[in-house]
């Protein structure tokens, strides 16, 4: 059996930036002295005249962003989830989704598996707070592969994106040959006719994972990578419900506002049916290895298995 590569989805978003950066000169990268985590280093490195370091100031960052942007600039501005979505919301909605401004904010160490930087610097809120914001497209990728692949979709969508990655190296489950990503096109990783797992992020390896150890009890589930929260793909949202009558959605996100919600949204208007949501549970996190949290608050293959066993109980 092949080795099971891993890498973490920030670490696609710096790549996926050089790339994209060779094909437009009107690229322009962001960050706020973090260079380094963000992984926005590898772009400075490549581009160094067009970086720029906007220092311990997210607030101010994002008003460089809007500016950049009305000059007909294509910035990405850099920071961690909890800083890009929290500490500088009013920027965000007032300076660039009020005027619908063409400005990529890159969020990067967003959920629980943050680890030991601690309930402070776990964003478990982001999604919901971006959701809010007119017109504001939210990617949340999967892996590597679609982290670069995100980059590229949201430099060619015209108005402001919201990209959401993690700190912690996650398998790669998306190099394949026939793999292709589209902002609001959900992905079928899986088919199964007895419940619907729909999952973004980092969950979406670990439900895969949890697919396996159902079919195991004779139950096969179908899974879902909803890499855009929004817009969400709800045909493919209400197609799953039709098809399986039950749906369990997953997230490294408060279950409160977030793909879950989302989901709730669309069939509570189209198709309803029962809906499960694991998440983290209306709590702050905590301090602690990332993988030891994941596995705490349910969210690793086993933790999903026996969830959706007992809602299919």
């Amino acid at each position: 059996m092949s080795e099971v590569i891993k890498k973490a989805t920030r670490e696609g978003y710096g790549d996926g930036l050089v790339e994209v950066g060779k094909v437009y000169d009107n690229l322009i990268v962001l960050d706020a002295d973090l260079a380094e985590a963000t992984k926005t280093n590898i772009f400075k490195k490549v581009f160094p005249d067009r970086h720029i370091d906007c220092g311990i100031a997210e607030s101010n960052m994002m008003g460089v962003a809007a500016g950049l942007a009305a000059t007909g600039k294509v910035p990405f501005a850099s920071s961690f989830a909890m800083f890009s979505a929290g500490r500088a919301f009013e920027q965000v909605r007032n300076s660039i989704g009020y005027p619908h401004l063409n400005v990529k904010i890159g969020a990067t160490h967003a959920g629980i598996s943050v680890g030991e930087d601690g309930a402070t610097h776990q964003c478990n809120e982001d999604i919901a707070l971006m959701r809010t914001i007119p017109g504001m497209v939210i990617l949340n990728p999967s892996d590597y592969v679609e982290a670069k692949a995100a980059v590229k979709a949201a430099y060619e969508h015209d108005g402001p994106c919201y990209l959401r990655f993690g700190r912690l190296a996650v398998p790669v489950i998306n190099d394949r040959e026939d793999y292709q990503f589209e902002i609001g096109k959900a992905v079928t990783l899986r088919e199964g006719q007895d419940v619907t797992i729909i999952a973004t992020g980092l969950t979406v390896s670990t439900s895969l994972e949890a697919a396996e150890l159902l079919a195991k009890d004779g139950i096969e589930a179908k899974v879902i990578n909803m890499h855009t929260i929004k817009p969400i793909d709800r045909e493919a949202v209400i197609a799953a419900a039709k098809e399986t009558g039950k749906i369990v959605t997953v997230e490294e996100h408060s279950v409160i506002g977030g793909l879950g919600s989302a989901v709730c949204d669309v069939l509570s208007e189209n198709y309803p049916v029962k809906v499960k949501k694991i998440g983290i549970n209306d709590r702050y996190g905590e301090s602690g290895p990332a993988v030891e949290l994941i596995k705490k608050y349910g969210l690793d293959g086993d933790g999903i298995y026996h969830a959706v066993k007992k809602f299919l109980n």
